[in-house]
């Protein structure tokens, strides 16, 4: 605890001392500000802002729903009980570690391919890494399977908040991605009790499958909304 309050403190001082944002010009024009406070109802097409908004709280969902369970996970995956609490803090971090490695070189793909494309193949790709966890034998086959999946998934964050500037007007664009930032943690806050819930009721396996089963669905959802979004283009091109 003392660890982490150590680290947020300075984070709040490289924030206060390093950061530096020049103002903008007021504008004299009220009605203009009057509009832009309009927020969510000054989007022209919301399908695939909600569409982010779902994708990022999956994205936290996926990474914290095995946070009560992995402890006991690992301890069957072990004989020397002592290492418990360091194989599973190795286990929560490979994902982060996988995210990190691969979030710059997956949106420079993004750019070339698509964002939305990478979303969809992120999603994919992390529902089935998921169905393997539930059945390793061993702790390194687990730390290696979320470290895979943190490479999948690091290219979402990007994506996300890309789609998310391409599809609001500029007044609202701070406003939606503040509700991005909630949507991501409405998913750590669902991620542990649904996942302390299904290991406690079903089983700790269906934490796993359970949570393969909604990335996938996100993954649909995602094609869909999409394929929509393309057919919209096309009918109307002169459409926002």
């Amino acid at each position: 605890f003392l660890l982490s309050g150590g680290v947020i403190f300075l984070a709040f001082l490289a924030t206060t001392f390093l950061i530096k944002e020049n103002p903008r010009p007021k504008t004299a024009d009220a009605g203009a500000t009057q509009k832009r406070k309009g927020g969510w109802s000054q989007i022209p097409d919301k399908r695939p802002v909600v569409a982010m908004l779902a994708t990022g709280m999956l994205l936290s969902f996926a990474t914290m729903s095995i946070e009560p369970i992995i402890t006991v996970y690992v301890q069957q995956l072990i004989e020397d009980q002592s290492r418990v609490t360091l194989i599973s803090g190795v286990v929560m971090s490979a994902a982060a570690l996988g995210a990190i490695l691969s979030a710059s070189r997956l949106g420079k793909l993004a750019d070339r391919v698509g964002h939305w494309n990478v979303i969809i193949g992120a999603l994919a790709v992390s529902a089935l890494l998921l169905i393997p966890q539930a059945f390793v034998t061993q702790s390194w086959q687990l730390i290696g399977l979320r470290f895979l999946m943190g490479l999948a998934l690091g290219g979402l964050l990007p994506c996300i908040t890309s789609v998310i500037r391409h599809n609001v007007p500029d007044g609202v664009g701070g406003n939606v991605l503040g509700l991005s930032i909630s949507a991501q943690y409405v998913g750590q806050v669902a991620g542990p009790l649904l996942g302390g819930f299904a290991g406690g009721h079903f089983g700790m396996r269906s934490v796993f499958l359970g949570t393969s089963i909604l990335m996938a669905g996100g993954a649909v959802y995602n094609w869909l909304a999409q394929s929509r979004r393309e057919q919209d283009m096309v009918a109307n091109p002169g459409k926002p």
